[in-house]
Order: structure tokens, then C-alpha cells, then sequence
């Protein structure tokens, strides 16, 4: 079953602002209409969008991620086509129908017993399509560089990449949180433990966690499984500076083994300074910082896939801003 709304053209071009003398991406990139046309383009990456935030929701969040997809990639439409920015390095694909589980979602009462739990069983359901999807685009010889709903997603995002390749993927993410909560119904919070737990994930390494947002019981459940899991913390590197963030960057790529492994990358929004996300930050990585993990990273071939998440343009003060932050990190992998 297929659970893509593949893009065309012309809705891109509906997204695009034209003006005399120039030529922006959402004009340049291309669109294909089926899973075996995209097998022939000579692109490596595919844009994909996932309009959900039922994860977040089921992780007593704060709606508005469903929107971070159109409006990330309305920005990206309107940037310049150059030879800097090599649109021909990128299909965009569409993305994964989420409505029936959004319009679920929206008739379950917050004063029902198990709200939660049910909130729960409609994230599995997006974890199957999620999951389908991701492993389509790896079999194709593509990255998906996924945009928007919660970090729920990253367990659909290793389950496919995993079935696609035939073992488990390392990661790294780049987070203010671990997301490695308990195995409690499915939400935004235990994208990665359920994924170790189901042998998806192999090594992880999150980037800057926050001291003051993991538990305990997070920091004791990562310490007991020092050859699986690194961390480095944001307070030591940005602001006692124990470590500088390029060594951060280095402990991370060694531990996850990129030269010889295959991997995925996560990119939590909540982790960049008063960027409208989910669970918005006043201090934490600048943009550039950001920019600088992704770029790090991408690069490397055994990249598989590259997962921009908890973008909320609800709580930003600018949409267009929040837009344009997706939009430079989109770009910063396909000119990589």
C-alpha cells in the first residue's frame, strides 16, 4: 500500500515566488508521480514531508509540528538556483498521508481515561507508514531528507532504513533531549529506546543534551550501555566549554563509526536557541551551529538518512524564520 502523496510541479510552482532575472529552486528541482520513476532519476536526495504532530500530543506536547513541512518548504522553494545550491542534487517527493489519523486524533476527548495511550495507537499507525516509506526511498539508492511532525518519527525512520540495508543503523542526533523515554504507549519521547529495544538502533549517540531536561533515570539507562550509547552535554560544551563543539562533533563520528557504518542523522529544532519548536529553547545551539553538525555529517557516504524534526511555527515569533532555518539546513545537505 502506498502512503505518499507524491508532489507535482505545479504545486511547487504555487509555492514559488517568481521574479524577473531569476530562478528559484521550487522551478529548478524536480518531482516524479511513482516509485519507479524515482528509481531512475540520477538525484541523491528526496525530500519528504510528514504533517503530523500526534506524537508530541501523546507526549503531553503542545501541538503545531504538522505545519513545519509547508512551511520549511515553502521557503526552500524560494531560494536562488545557483551552482552553489545544486537543485538537480534533489527530488521532491511529497508526503506521507497522515489525515486519517490526524482527524482521529482530533476526536479523542483530552478527558478520556486512556487519552494518551490512544494518541499512542494512531502514532504506531504512523510508524508503519513512516517506516514503508523510508525503506522504499533507501532500496532506491536515495537519502530521505525528512521534514517535520514530532521526534516520534525517528523509530519509522531507523525501522525502514534497517529493513532496507538488512541490520540495525547507528544515529546520531543532534538534541536538547534523549527521547529515549520508557516503552510506554508510542509518542515523541521514545522514538529511540523503542527502536533499541527492537534492534533497529545499534549505536546512538545524542549531541548537547540538556542537564536540566534528562532524568535520572535517561542518564542511568544510557550509562549502563556504554559500548551502545554517547552522549556529550550541551552545558560542557557551550558553556563550561570542557569540550570544544568540534571535539564533540569528532566523539560523536567515532563512536558512531561513520567511516565503515551505516547511519542516520536527527535534527531536533528544540535543540537551536528561540527556534519556534515544540518545546522552544532559550538557550541552546545557534543556527550555525546546527548547520555545522549537519553539514559534518551528511557528507559522509554511509549517511542514509537525515530526519529534521519538532518544528512548531506556532510558537515562533516569525514563521518565516522558522522556515528559513529548515530551509539553510535542507540546502546545507544537498550543496554537501
Amino acid at each position: 500500500m502506498d502512503f505518499v502523496r507524491f508532489y507535482s510541479e505545479k504545486e511547487l510552482a504555487k509555492l514559488t515566488s517568481a521574479r524577473a532575472g531569476e530562478e528559484k529552486l521550487g522551478a529548478a528541482v524536480k518531482t516524479v508521480s511513482n516509485w519507479e520513476e524515482l528509481k531512475n532519476t540520477q538525484s541523491k536526495y528526496v525530500l519528504l514531508g510528514i504533517p503530523e504532530d500526534i506524537g508530541v500530543r501523546a507526549n503531553h506536547g503542545k501541538p503545531s509540528t504538522r505545519d513545519a513541512w509547508v512551511t520549511g518548504l515553502q521557503s526552500f522553494c524560494n531560494i536562488q538556483n545557483n551552482h552553489l545550491t545544486h537543485a538537480e542534487n534533489l527530488i521532491v517527493l511529497g508526503e506521507i498521508d497522515c489525515k486519517t489519523q490526524m482527524e482521529q486524533a482530533e476526536k479523542i476527548s483530552e478527558e478520556e481515561p486512556h487519552y494518551y495511550e490512544k494518541l499512542g495507537e494512531l502514532v504506531s499507525q504512523i510508524d508503519d507508514k513512516v517506516s514503508e516509506t523510508i525503506k522504499r526511498i533507501v532500496q532506491a539508492n536515495k537519502i530521505p531528507i525528512i521534514i517535520g511532525g514530532g521526534h516520534n518519527n525517528s523509530f519509522g525512520n531507523l525501522k525502514g532504513a534497517s529493513h532496507a540495508i538488512g541490520k540495525g543503523m547507528n544515529c546520531v542526533n543532534f538534541d536538547a533531549h534523549t527521547d529515549f523515554r520508557a516503552l510506554e504507549h508510542r509518542h515523541s519521547g521514545n522514538g529511540f529506546s523503542y527502536a533499541f529495544e527492537d534492534g533497529y538502533l545499534d549505536k546512538y549517540s545524542i549531541f548537547g543534551v540538556h542537564r536540566n531536561y534528562t532524568s535520572k533515570a535517561v542518564f542511568e539507562t544510557m550509562d549502563a550501555h556504554p559500548k551502545r550509547i554517547q552522549y556529550s552535554v550541551f552545558e560542557d560544551i557551550a558553556i563550561s566549554e570542557k569540550i570544544s563543539f568540534s571535539k564533540a562533533l569528532q566523539n560523536a563520528d567515532a563512536f558512531i563509526n561513520t567511516q565503515s557504518e551505516y547511519f542516520g542523522i536527527e535534527l531536533d529544532l528544540d535543540a537551536i536557541e528561540n527556534i519556534g519548536s515544540s518545546a522552544i529553547t532559550p538557550s541552546g545551539f545557534t543556527l550555525t551551529e546546527a548547520r555545522k553538525f549537519l553539514t559534518h555529517f551528511s557528507r559522509k557516504e554511509n549517511c542514509k538518512y537525515i530526519h529534521i524534526c519538532e518544528g512548531a511555527p506556532k510558537f515562533s515569533t516569525n514563521s518565516g524564520q522558522l522556515g528559513k532555518a529548515i530551509s539553510y539546513l535542507i540546502s546545507d545537505c544537498i550543496a554537501s
